[in-house]
């Protein structure tokens, strides 16, 4: 959702981008064409697996200063503090360091905007982005996300998915039921449901995506399920699984990179959508949001985040049905594809 920013920065200054980013953001940079280069560090105020001490973070420090960056912009989103980030750049003495920030940064930052979200207003998170490089001249009048895809990785996929018995010379959706946070999980018996109406209705292929730790739930909901669904997520790179979206007639994914990469493609996408970040639906694509409470129990302790669902999200939303999945699914693909039979 940051890549209009990166274009804006790349078209009015015509600088290069370098991105500093944890390690599974990293594992989509490659598909990023405004990016001309990453640095992969799992910082200590980041989710993630890695252990991290305090020589590892100086050493960073030592190879950012290194590099003589002009500049830094901090991406944040709302709930987010910046000046960890922006301490590094601070000690890596580059010399104009820009980001939201909810108190004052004082040396920290160079350019400060004062972040008003979410207690004034809430923006997408692309404009949020677009509004805080605008802060410094860049602009663009390509407003899109950005994403690469190539030929091969699809030919590949095909190679793989022929093997399987799966034949793309047919017309296929994407379903993407995995989650990396719980609290935004779609029940895994109401995937099932959903996916049967969709079957029964139509002719359409069924792959099931996700990553490899996400087998065992694909391949659950393929012998669950008695259309023509299939299980790829135990085969198919992160590439390929772009490729594949590319060539796909419509994604129904929960809120996750998958639905976003829909949206950069130009996919129509129906997203399941948990009520934690309202500031993160699919961006400039045809899609159907269907949205459902957090349980309580699952609620974030961020300050900020509880006072977004205490402000906005008061009424308690059940998961929507398969009915109203497989209706938004169908309507979708009838307005675009004609697929009913």
């Amino acid at each position: 959702m940051s890549t209009p920013a990166f274009r804006a920065l790349k078209e009015t200054f015509g600088c290069r981008l370098t991105l500093l980013t944890s390690a599974m953001g990293s594992l989509i940079t490659p598909f990023i064409k405004e990016v001309d280069e990453t640095i992969t560090f799992d910082l200590p105020w980041i989710k993630t697996n890695n252990s991290i001490n305090v020589d590892d973070c100086f050493a960073l420090v030592e190879k950012l200063k290194a590099c003589h960056f002009d500049a830094a912009i901090i991406f944040t989103v709302y709930s987010q503090n910046p000046l960890p980030s922006a301490l590094i750049a601070y000690m890596a003495n580059i010399p104009l360091r820009l980001a939201y920030c909810r108190e004052n940064p004082y040396d920290l930052l160079t350019d400060w905007i004062p972040d008003k979200e979410p207690y004034l207003f809430i923006l997408h998170q692309v404009k949020r982005d677009l509004n805080l490089v605008k802060h410094i001249g860049a602009t663009t009048d390509n407003e899109y996300l950005s994403i690469g895809t190539s030929e091969y990785a699809f030919i590949s996929a095909v190679h793989k998915l022929n093997d399987a018995g799966i034949n793309l010379d047919a017309e296929f959706l994407i379903a993407h039921p995995g989650v990396s946070d719980v609290k935004r999980m779609y029940p895994e018996t109401l995937w099932i449901e959903a996916l049967n109406l969709i079957t029964q209705e139509t002719n359409i292929q069924v792959l099931l995506t996700g990553a490899k730790s996400e087998q065992q739930l694909t391949q659950r909901i393929q012998h669950s399920t008695y259309g023509k669904v299939f299980s790829t997520a135990e085969f198919l790179t992160l590439e390929e699984s772009i490729a594949l979206i590319a060539h796909s007639s419509l994604v129904i994914s929960v809120n996750t990179s998958t639905a976003h990469i829909a949206a950069a493609l130009q996919k129509p996408v129906v997203v399941l959508y948990a009520e934690t970040n309202p500031q993160h639906t699919p961006w400039l694509t045809r899609k159907a949001v269907l949205y459902y409470s957090v349980p309580e129990k699952l609620q974030s302790k961020n300050e900020v985040i509880q006072f977004v669902s205490q402000a906005y999200y008061k009424l308690q939303i059940d998961y929507p049905s398969p009915e109203n999945v497989a209706n938004a699914a169908l309507n979708l693909m009838a307005t675009l594809f004609h697929y009913y039979n």
